[in-house]
């Protein structure tokens, strides 16, 4: 047995320094680990001197992961299973620090993430996903251990999900698990996707390009939203401010002329009715009308979440003129991104395709993507069984042939994206150019039958008077 002066942090990241008896430098990093703490520098402490202090290799990185890295003394391949339970430790000690350690992280997410009285688990929405999914990369890269990069990271307090589930995964990674099965306990936060390809980077050994194509991947995705949702904002915000006036001309101005006109006497024209007609029923019953369409609005969108109101709603966006070529280029574009991204890194054919239509976003497209992969099951290619349903155009089937013959199907599936991803800009372009006008037309349209209903009342009453 020897003595080793040690320096790490604990869970809270509190630094603690002190001396534990081991055989070797491996067993003391093993016996900090079952503490809960997380090694920064072990050194034997019979040499004395501060040029026998090293740096430990963090024992809370992924045994898999690349970035795990083994002392100078030791073979520098990390192992490649998970610690044995018997390293684990099931020391009374230990067992305390994890199940306090639990029952504080138990206690923090309840706090935080209630409604009431029922828990609800966080989740790191898209582009939180994605900030992670960076900064990770860049500390793996720099050449930061796995456990060590989590640390890091959670010590940071942004007040969301992340600060929750980034911690979480630091606790499991330092009792030896790995990142991927870590993952997994939060689908909420990591989709199918994000979990297959960090186990096959873990499987490889090459976790940290494995991350940056996720952040390409990710950066592709919000790209995509982003085109979308810039070329609404505009059309929204005129019909906001349209809609808005005409509420404030049926409420304000129409009552006004409506009093002077029942003053003058005499029969209005028939718009005018109708136009008085209107705005005393939103005077009168305003709050009912909203009411009214605030529970026909909740009640349509409770219905589009069934499975036959997705089934209804996917397919009237693919048969609509312009909102269908958006919602068809993006398909195309994702179903080719994220199927040559998980063939790239080792994930089998079959489990691709299974992930890509859980991912695609139209149950129509998803429902041909299960269909050929029904078919590849028996054999065949990818591009013909995906020819066959006619969901698929069939200049992508066609590139995806070509790739399959050439036996460079990854990359087929790139430039498949690509044409896709110009394909999506032309489309919200179009989208837009045509929106606007439309939005104009309808506004000026309600505008306009204000406008000439009064002008009528106007010009029926003083000829009236004028008789």
């Amino acid at each position: 047995m020897a003595t080793f002066r040690y320096t790490a942090k604990s869970r809270d990241g509190a630094r603690q320094e002190g001396t534990l008896d081991a055989a070797d430098k491996r067993a003391a990093m093993a016996l900090l680990t079952r503490r809960g703490l997380v090694p920064i520098t072990i050194r034997d402490d019979a040499g004395g001197g501060a040029g026998s202090a090293a740096p430990a290799p963090a024992a809370s990185a992924s045994p898999s992961s690349p970035a795990a890295k083994a002392p100078s003394k030791l073979p520098a391949k990390a192992p490649s299973k998970p610690l044995p339970s018997s390293l684990r430790g099931r020391r009374p000690g230990a067992a305390k620090t994890k199940s306090a350690a639990s029952t504080a992280s138990s206690t923090t997410g309840t706090s935080l993430f209630t409604f009431g009285s029922a828990p609800r688990r966080p989740k790191m929405k898209l582009k939180e996903l994605q900030l992670f999914t960076r900064e990770l990369t860049d500390l793996l890269t720099s050449g930061m251990t796995l456990g060590n990069a989590l640390h890091s990271l959670s010590t940071r307090k942004t007040g969301k999900a992340q600060d929750a589930i980034v911690t979480a995964l630091r606790d499991d990674i330092v009792a030896g698990a790995s990142l991927s099965s870590a993952l997994a306990k939060y689908p909420e936060s990591f989709p199918t996707l994000y979990v297959s390809m960090v186990r096959a980077g873990e499987a490889s050994g090459q976790l940290p390009s494995v991350l940056e194509r996720l952040v390409g991947h990710y950066d592709r995705v919000l790209a995509a939203r982003e085109k979308v949702g810039m070329a609404l904002v505009y059309p929204c915000i005129v019909a906001v401010i349209g809609f808005g006036a005409m509420i404030f001309m049926m409420v304000f101005v129409i009552p006004t002329f409506s009093q002077m006109f029942e003053d003058l006497g005499g029969q209005l024209p028939l718009p005018t009715r109708v136009l008085i007609g209107i705005s005393a029923a939103f005077v009168k019953y305003g709050w009912a009308i909203a009411g009214g369409i605030a529970l026909l609005v909740w009640l349509i969108r409770r219905a589009l979440r069934t499975p036959a109101g997705i089934d209804w709603k996917d397919r009237v966006a693919l048969r609509l003129p312009a909102i269908g070529n958006i919602v068809k280029a993006n398909a195309f574009a994702n179903f080719a991104h994220t199927l040559g991204t998980l063939l790239a890194n080792g994930v089998q054919v079959l489990q691709a395709l299974s992930i890509v239509e859980d991912t695609v976003g139209n149950v129509h497209i998803a429902h041909a993507i299960r269909d050929a992969r029904d078919k590849v099951t028996d054999g065949s290619s990818i591009s013909r069984p995906l020819a066959q349903n006619g969901v698929f155009p069939r200049l992508l089937t066609d590139m995806l042939a070509i790739g399959e013959e050439s036996g460079d199907i990854t990359g087929a599936l790139d430039h498949i994206g690509l044409r896709y991803d110009a394909e999506l800009d032309r489309a919200v372009k179009v989208f837009t150019t045509i929106l606007e006008p439309v939005m104009m037309l309808f506004i000026a349209a309600g505008v306009g039958f204000v406008a000439i209903s009064m002008l009528m009342a106007v010009f029926e009453l003083t000829s009236g008077l004028q008789a």
